[in-house]
């Protein structure tokens, strides 16, 4: 079941999202050559608890991480880990999740790791672009594939691949709430948005395959061909004035962060 919330839950749910918003300019701020990703994720943590909140992740069906930090061909859902140690040219997406008074806050942001190749940039621009697409088409009156279906339309016309086995979601008290946002579909196909959804828009894009599998592990996401993947993620609340990022540090319509911090 959808669950709409009303202009002040709105409006509450700002807080937690821009925690997370802050804890994820954080870790990227901290991304560099020779740090490592449970390095990241310790200081994520303590970021967010010394701001009243909880790092909503950590324990969530049994993950043992503040955030994901996922390298070059891993998706989504790395787990944090000493011996991941960050080296000049990889790529990293990293997820963070804050609850305060209640409310959750979800986003990503995939980072550069020193000077990586021009082709794992253009990835990277090509997915926050399709994040940036998909959020303008969350607006009342519009469908869920009107989003897919901009992720996809961008994605692939620049020859990449498109996540189908992990998707966007609704957010609220929990972090997984109803709707599946995909990023894959059909114009005009799907559930109809209205004014007080809260979604987590996430392009997750591939610069091969689309096609992936879990490690062995249980949580970290590769791609098959074991190329790159970017992934790029905020939570946005629609509303009659039109879509509103709840993780942004100053709930303006837009917040940046290319392969760094802005």
């Amino acid at each position: 079941m959808i669950k709409i919330k009303t202009p002040q839950e709105i409006e509450e749910m700002k807080a937690a999202g821009s925690i997370s918003k802050a804890a994820l300019r954080r870790a990227g701020a901290a991304v560099k050559p020779g740090v490592s990703t449970l390095e990241i994720d310790q200081l994520v943590e303590n970021f967010i608890r010394l701001h009243g909140a909880t790092p909503t992740f950590k324990g969530y069906g049994g993950f043992p991480g503040s955030i994901c930090a996922s390298v070059n061909e891993q998706i989504v859902h790395g787990i944090p880990s000493p011996q991941v140690v960050l080296k000049d040219g990889d790529i990293i997406s990293i997820d963070t999740g804050a609850t305060y008074k209640g409310w959750v806050g979800d986003n990503a942001w995939t980072f550069y790791v020193g000077n990586p190749s021009d082709e794992f940039k253009g990835l990277c621009e090509c997915t926050r672009d399709c994040l940036k697409a998909a959020i303008e088409q969350a607006v009342p009156g519009n469908r869920l594939g009107d989003i897919g279906a901009a992720v996809q339309e961008l994605a692939e016309s620049n020859g990449y691949g498109v996540i189908r086995d992990y998707v966007g979601h609704g957010v609220g008290h929990a972090m997984h709430e109803d709707p599946d946002v995909r990023n894959y579909g059909k114009r005009g196909r799907g559930v109809k948005l209205q004014a007080g959804m809260v979604i987590a828009v996430e392009p997750m894009i591939a610069m091969g395959t689309y096609e992936c599998s879990v490690l062995a592990n249980g949580w970290t996401v590769v791609t098959d061909d074991m190329l790159p993947a970017a992934h790029y993620e905020n939570t946005v609340a629609i509303t009659e004035d039109g879509p509103v990022i709840l993780t942004c540090d100053d709930g303006g319509p837009w917040c940046e962060m290319q392969g760094g911090l802005e």
